[in-house]
């Protein structure tokens, strides 16, 4: 299996299980040292090993002549529940040695019964005790894809304790401090998961096995101390003894609880009438619930301690590390069969995409046409006459993720002219393979008939901006170009902002998904249309996360799903009326309103319905316009949209409006409603009609290929409208 895929599900997997890990984690480090101050009570003894239930029981007896249950608690602590002689009761911890009362029993204060309650079900019960039960299986998953990262990282399980390397701070955290706790945070997946098989059963709980012994009847009585399984017994091996409630009364029992089974013993002659042996499921599943629960040992609980805030520690270096990943926007002002320099960038977590990027605005700076783009995307550059590769290797001299196709499209596409190329590795010396799959690149390329070496390979250690430098003078020299090769001008900085001012919000909850809808006002002088996009900066540095705007009474107008382990989503959800924020609109012209369409259809799930709903409201020439939109249920949001759309139906800025609810009686999603109307579609696209499209990128594959094949059916081609603009779409 490929690293992408793996680090694809690690990913995925985090992102599904972040929200809960981070609530159990905190929890679970308040209850973990909970556990470890409970053995610093005084209630227990150095020998209780050796204690059998012959010396202690007897004593006990002749001192609180009414029993009613005596327990020994996970710290070896003796709790005993009883009447003394005078009739007094008694709870408390009793040292088994001398029967003497040491102090009363330990109850959990509120803030740990809270704490207890939050981590085991969220305060939804069942149906809380399922999610995090299942958040613990998809932890699991984590920790084995992470280990499996680490490993191919280390260059093989015997290097798996070897200096690390790392691009960042957020990198070394993730990768040093998993090393140190894999067992332990292994062991609380684990656990967690397979308390959770047992209590929904999906591994089957085994049957007790009980077996009835024939009393004989002619046994002489017997006082407690004669009992013969009382002196096999010791102290260590009990859970709980129950007493009989009436003395001398052979109906009632002696029931002695185990730690792998129950046995039922007649209060008269000792004997033992039955047996229940415990299954292994039972006690694999109390060994589990030692040890998720800290309560084996102190020194274990401390180390469950470290590992729950350890996991809060991957959960932010491992986002920290994905952002910066995704964090470099690149821009192309001209399409790659145009451009004479081809920049190819093999990347596997963005900061060698930070460095081509600067070349590439550089270039576009000095009046060149340059083209950016992964390894993966090298195709037929018919006009270039520079190839420029900024590559990184990953694992043992493999290629990054968005490089693994390189060397098979480079066979493919054979170029038709000379283009010289040139080669910048980037890497850490502290590997063996130090750039390894730069210099197979470099010697992939120098076997090409079409490439001519312009510069040989050069190396970057440790993302040395100097290093990188020195190529960049080289290369710059050799093409007599104005490239910058000072070290400090190699950063990003954050684009120009403006105000803009929350002036109203709203939301809906439903099936656990949070919809809510926020208006924005910017300053008088901006101009912007529905369609066009919205960059924030929830971090206030250059990470931007966009959204499709519509406008409404000339406010910005966003209609988002909240993802609570996002970036951009929370950021606007916390907005309250009156906040002002720093963000920019970015004109988006392809995605705006056809003016001059004969008929325009709409097609949208989920939040992708906000650009569309500015769109009608600024259809003033009323050109006949269809609304066909997906979503799970009718809610308050749906209702609110039917409203809207009626109001357009009336005033005529809208035809016809059509509603796709899949999680409905009748599941119905917006493909089928296009197959319903299929002719109405066909006929729209012949007619010179634009079909505009906004919401899920899945939901925009779906659709285009529904239209295709209702185009084949009629002999036309679906392209060929797509090349035409009549197919506009805006998806994510």
């Amino acid at each position: 299996m490929t690293a992408s895929i793996w680090r694809y599900a690690h990913l995925v997997l985090a992102i599904l299980a972040s929200f809960v890990l981070v609530i159990a984690s905190l929890t679970g480090v308040v209850l973990a040292i909970d556990t470890a101050n409970e053995k610093t009570n005084p209630y227990g003894v150095a020998n209780f090993d050796e204690i059998t239930l012959h010396q202690f029981l007897p004593a006990l007896k002749a001192k609180y002549p009414e029993i009613t249950n005596i327990s020994v608690d996970h710290n070896q602590f003796v709790s005993l529940e009883a009447f003394d002689a005078e009739g007094n009761e008694i709870k408390g911890y009793i040292n088994p040695n001398s029967a003497e009362i040491l102090g009363k029993t330990i109850e959990k204060s509120e803030f740990v019964k809270w704490n207890i309650t939050l981590h085991r079900s969220l305060f939804l019960h069942e149906t809380g005790r399922f999610i995090v039960g299942f958040a613990s299986f998809l932890f699991f998953l984590i920790a084995i894809s992470g280990a499996i990262l680490l490993i191919k990282r280390q260059n093989g399980i015997l290097k798996f304790f070897s200096k690390v390397s790392s691009d960042s701070l957020s990198q070394y955290l993730h990768v040093v401090t998993g090393r140190i706790m894999l067992i332990p945070v292994l062991i609380i997946a684990l656990t967690g998961t397979y308390l959770f098989l047992i209590r929904f059963e999906i591994i089957p709980k085994e049957k007790v096995s009980k077996t009835s012994f024939a009393e004989n009847k002619t046994l002489a009585k017997r006082t407690i101390s004669d009992f013969a399984v009382f002196k096999e017994i010791k102290l260590a091996e009990v859970s709980k003894i129950e007493f009989p409630f009436m003395e001398d009364d052979p109906d009632e029992f002696f029931v002695l609880k185990l730690k792998d089974r129950e046995l039922t013993l007649n209060q008269i002659t000792g004997q033992i009438v039955a047996e229940r042996k415990y299954p292994f499921t039972h006690l694999v599943e109390k060994f589990s619930f030692d040890l998720h629960t800290g309560q084996i040992h102190w020194v274990w609980s401390l180390i469950l301690a470290f590992a729950s805030l350890n996991i809060l520690l991957f959960i932010y270096s491992g986002f920290a590390i994905t952002l910066k990943r995704t964090k470099t926007k690149v821009k192309n002002k001209y399409k790659a069969k145009d451009c004479e320099f081809i920049l190819l960038v093999g990347s596997e977590n963005g900061t060698t995409f930070g460095f081509a990027n600067q070349i590439h605005i550089q270039l576009q700076a000095n009046g060149k046409k340059s083209y950016l783009t992964d390894m993966n995307h090298f195709a037929a550059f018919p006009r270039a006459k520079q190839l420029v590769v900024f590559t990184s290797t990953y694992g043992i001299g493999e290629a990054p993720t968005n490089a693994s196709k390189f060397e098979k499209l480079v066979n493919q596409f054979s170029q038709n002219q000379k283009i010289a190329y040139s080669v910048v590795g980037f890497g850490s010396k502290s590997y063996p393979d130090f750039c390894e799959y730069a210099k197979k690149v470099d010697e992939l390329l120098a076997q090409q008939s079409w490439t001519q070496k312009a510069l040989g390979l050069y190396t970057v250690n440790d993302k040395s901006a100097e290093e990188f430098t020195k190529w960049v003078a080289d290369w710059a020299n050799i093409n007599t170009l104005a490239i910058a090769t000072a070290p400090s001008l190699y950063s990003q900085k954050l684009p120009k902002l403006q105000q803009l001012k929350v002036i109203d919000r709203a939301e809906i909850t439903s099936d656990d998904v949070t919809t809510f809808r926020i208006n924005l006002k910017p300053n008088l002088f901006t101009k912007f249309k529905s369609g066009d996009l919205l960059a924030i900066y929830p971090k206030g540095n250059s990470i931007e996360r966009f959204y499709s705007v519509g406008k409404v009474n000339n406010s910005v107008q966003l209609i988002v799903r909240l993802h609570r382990n996002g970036l951009g989503s929370p950021f606007l959800y916390d907005l309250e009326n009156g906040i002002e924020i720093k963000a920019r609109l970015i004109k988006n012209s392809h995605f705006h309103f056809p003016k001059k369409a004969s008929k325009v259809a709409l097609i949208s799930n989920g939040t992708g319905i906000a650009p569309f709903l500015g769109m009608l409201d600024e259809n003033k020439k009323k050109i006949e316009t269809h609304l066909y939109c997906g979503f799970r249920k009718e809610n308050e949001l749906t209702k609110r949209y039917v409203e809207i759309a009626d109001k357009h139906l009336q005033d005529a800025k809208l035809k016809s409006f059509h509603l796709a609810l899949s999680r409905q009686d009748s599941p119905q999603y917006v493909m089928d409603l296009i197959l319903r109307d299929q002719e109405f579609f066909l006929t729209l696209l012949k007619t010179n009609g634009v079909i505009m499209i906004c919401g899920a990128l899945k939901m925009q594959k779906d659709v285009e290929s529904v239209l295709t094949c209702i185009c084949e059916k009629d002999g036309c081609d679906f392209q060929t409208f797509k090349s035409n603009g009549q197919i506009l779409a805006d998806c994510y």
